[in-house]
């Protein structure tokens, strides 16, 4: 017969208090065992608090697991009803395996297992919604400037259905770990969203200091700075505790990011974009292409991705680590990879001249302008501000004849550079002269403050235009911003043609996300494989 619990602390307070008694009178008698016992007494004190730890401990999983049960009961029941599109949405999948509990997660993080408790999140708002079909997870930090949670959130709710908003839950995971910021977030969502916190549409959680291990001693790779490896490493463990909160309260995982905003109708165009599927062999349903934003999975396959996250949470970024392990879970070996990404390409390779690449804006993730210069990765960053700049500074200096700058492309048309000059820095001011000397003209281009020239502007997102040969060698090109930008902006093609034999040099198709605006997303593009 196998106690339950609470059976045995009611035995072990039994046998505590036998030991007390027998400690007593031993004591009254003045025997010379005192020592003994009060080392006895001591352990068994100390088991006596583990124990109750330890059940403290299995109430908390016995729940997670009545819950999952509860919703599978539930779920298979409504699946005898007739299958709607809408009821093989919520019942798709319902016949698999329940995911175990993801039981490896010490041996990755380590850390844990002094602070078992850390994988418990802290609840700041919630009424413990399970059983929906969507769940949407929505991580947030602290940002310098602007926050467009709110912003998002009315995004999300805009046009959503009561039925809808009884079949999904949206999870915002706060990032942070200081309790004034987090429970100021949870504030704002309560007082601008009343009535989704109080029916439990609305959860808002965030972790324990100790979840994280010491960030302090990551190795530096891709070129990436300490701050961003740190920055990319926290990301990873982020998702991975929020697709763990998420995993048991629904059929269907939707990651999201605190500053997008949702076409309309999007749950319905996911839904049926998600049945439409011939065949119930995808691992994950893709509505944007940009970085870890639009994903869709079956919260059967979290513990899994999650556990592939942790496997190598400090050593790439999270969109890298998903895409690895599509590669190796989905795809095969000899598909064409160009074809499973779709035609649409968000950064193209070229061979560049020796520079010095440098910028203002505030990068996002690890997509920084060293690598789109390479061509190796694209370039993103917030929300351009007054004052902010692009700069090539060349190695040598180079004869360019002109130029050609494009942002915005075909899926993100609004995602332009507004106010923005194209200048350059002569390699030597003498060159200057030759304009008036040998070609009986002036220089007609204007001149910034710090001795850069002012050779063209962008007009509905595109700056092009020829130099004039008396600039001379040029030493350096900016792109500098003056006004601050509702949005952020995507620069999708750079050239300058160098030379007699008219080398073009295009530097990067690279993007960069909008800001407040911020680009719609749930479109359908692909799914993977």
């Amino acid at each position: 017969m196998r106690l339950k619990p609470g059976s045995i602390v009611t035995f072990l307070c039994l046998s505590a208090t036998f030991s007390f008694v027998c400690f007593t009178a031993w004591s009254r008698s003045g025997g010379s065992g005192l020592d003994m016992y009060q080392s006895q007494f001591l352990e068994l004190h100390q088991r006596l608090l583990y124990a109750e730890k330890e059940n403290k401990k299995r109430s908390r999983e016995l729940s997670i697991v009545l819950d999952a049960i509860n919703r599978v009961i539930a779920e298979r029941l409504n699946s005898t009803a007739n299958h709607t599109d809408a009821m093989k949405w919520k019942v798709l999948n319902l016949t698999s395996k329940l995911p175990l509990h993801l039981t490896n997660i010490h041996y990755y993080l380590p850390h844990l297992r002094e602070h078992e408790n850390s994988l418990y999140p802290n609840v700041v708002i919630g009424q413990g919604r399970t059983g929906v079909s969507l769940v949407m997870g929505i991580p947030t930090v602290k940002r310098g400037k602007q926050n467009y949670l709110l912003s998002t959130l009315n995004s999300l709710f805009y046009e959503m259905s009561a039925e809808q908003k009884n079949d999904c839950v949206v999870v915002i995971f706060v990032a942070e770990v200081n309790a004034e910021y987090v429970n100021s977030i949870a504030e704002s969502v309560r007082t601008s969203f009343p009535n989704e916190v109080q029916s439990g549409i609305i959860e808002v959680i965030s972790p324990l200091a100790s979840y994280y291990p010491d960030l302090s001693n990551l190795k530096e790779t891709f070129g990436d700075s300490k701050e961003r490896v740190r920055w990319r490493t926290k990301q990873n463990l982020d998702y991975s505790f929020l697709m763990l909160y998420a995993q048991p309260k629904g059929t269907f995982y939707l990651q999201l990011e605190d500053d997008i905003v949702a076409k309309p109708q999007y749950i319905q165009k996911i839904k049926n974009f998600a049945l439409e599927q011939p065949s119930d062999e995808w691992m994950i349903l893709e509505f944007s292409q940009l970085g870890f934003i639009g994903k869709l999975f079956r919260t059967k396959d979290l513990p899994l991705i999650v556990e592939f996250f942790l496997m190598f949470y400090k050593d790439k970024p999270i969109d890298w680590l998903l895409d690895h392990l599509l590669w190796v879970k989905v795809c095969s070996p000899e598909k064409d990879p160009d074809k499973d990404f779709g035609k649409n390409m968000l950064h193209k390779a070229h061979v560049n001249p020796p520079a010095k690449v440098t910028t203002s804006l505030r990068i996002f993730q690890h997509y920084t302008l060293e690598k789109a210069y390479e061509g190796m990765d694209c370039f993103w960053a917030f929300s351009p501000v007054a004052g902010d700049y692009i700069l090539f500074t060349f190695l040598q200096p180079l004869k360019v004849e002109g130029y050609l700058f494009r942002s915005g492309n075909m899926e993100h048309p609004g995602d332009k550079l507004f106010n923005t000059t194209v200048e350059v820095w002569p390699a030597a001011e003498t060159e200057l002269l030759k304009d008036a000397v040998g070609h009986g003209g002036k220089v007609n281009y204007q001149t910034t403050k710090d001795g850069y020239l002012k050779i063209g502007t962008f007009d509905n997102g595109i700056a092009e235009g020829i130099i004039s040969p008396s600039v001379g060698k040029i030493q350096a090109i900016r792109l500098s911003i003056h006004s601050d930008s509702p949005v952020w902006a995507l620069l999708s093609e750079g050239s300058m043609l160098c030379g007699k034999k008219s080398t073009l040099l295009n530097y990067v198709t690279s993007c960069i996300r909008k800001g407040s605006s911020m680009w719609s997303f749930l479109i359908p593009v692909h799914n993977y494989c």
